[in-house]
């Protein structure tokens, strides 16, 4: 079969009328390199406030990388390099100038299995804000409830806050951890397949989380169900080979997507 490659358009991936889309982060010509092997070849790619921003492609397409890029996540990695530009709120997080840390609590993460702390579901919630000073007890326990009414848990778990949050279904161990993510009151939510180790009932109850979640946050989900990225996203951008070679509104990268892999890849022939 003939390999075929493909190019963006940058004015495609830059045609958000900024007039009217507010633009939470944005990547300029982001590159990774693990050692001198080049994961991901220039991306450009701007994130609308409030709005769920889905990335798909295949195994490797380095939708992931990516997606840890945009909180530095890529920096824990042993011979890892990241050039061009992250822009949050005119500042570039990707200059070595920035606190890493404190950019993390406006950047947060969910990973692709749940992961809570051996703690209880209390102290879960609270363990980042009590690390960043926070000790006042009455406000703790409001950002629990908080925390835990937007993550759909609340109602669950409101009498058993002190057992520890690994005794939880997997699905409400999911919950708890965007739960313990948002009590840091990010801007920004990046969560790599949040969904993709539980069950359809779990699924789906995740995926009403975000939608509910969206009117607060700004939301950037690695999927590789092409169901759920139609299901919950506003925009779709689909990786291939490191690149971003499409970015639209998801009803558009679904039903007119302008290039061949990316008709390929969602209509399920792709390879």
């Amino acid at each position: 079969m003939q390999t075929q490659t493909y190019a963006l358009d940058d004015r495609y991936i830059k045609e958000l009328d900024r007039k009217h889309h507010e633009i939470a982060i944005e990547t300029n010509d982001l590159k990774v390199y693990y050692g001198e092997h080049e994961a991901i070849h220039g991306v450009s790619l701007p994130f609308e406030r409030f709005k769920i921003t889905a990335l798909i492609g295949a195994s490797g397409s380095g939708k992931s990388t990516f997606l840890r890029s945009l909180n530095r996540m890529n920096d824990t990695i042993d011979g890892t390099r990241v050039t061009g530009e992250i822009m949050y709120r005119g500042i570039d997080i990707n200059s070595a100038a920035v606190d890493v840390y404190e950019m993390r609590k406006h950047i947060g993460m969910v990973f692709q299995r749940p992961n809570p702390f051996a703690k209880s579901i209390y102290d879960n919630i609270t363990f980042a804000p009590r690390r960043f000073g926070e000790k006042r007890k009455a406000v703790l326990d409001e950002l629990v409830e908080t925390s835990l009414k937007q993550a759909a848990l609340w109602d669950q778990v409101k009498d058993n806050l002190h057992q520890s949050g690994l005794s939880l279904s997997g699905g409400q161990q999911q919950r708890l951890c965007i739960a313990r993510a948002i009590a840091m009151k990010p801007d920004v939510l990046l969560m790599d397949e949040p969904a993709s180790a539980l069950d359809p009932i779990s699924t789906s109850t995740v995926e009403d989380t975000l939608m509910a979640l969206k009117d607060q946050y700004t939301i950037v989900i690695v999927t590789h169900n092409m169901q759920q990225a139609a299901r919950i996203s506003d925009y779709t951008a689909f990786f291939y080979a490191g690149q971003a070679i499409e970015f639209d509104e998801t009803r558009k990268i679904f039903t007119r997507p302008k290039i061949r892999a990316t008709d390929d890849y969602v209509s399920g022939h792709f390879g």
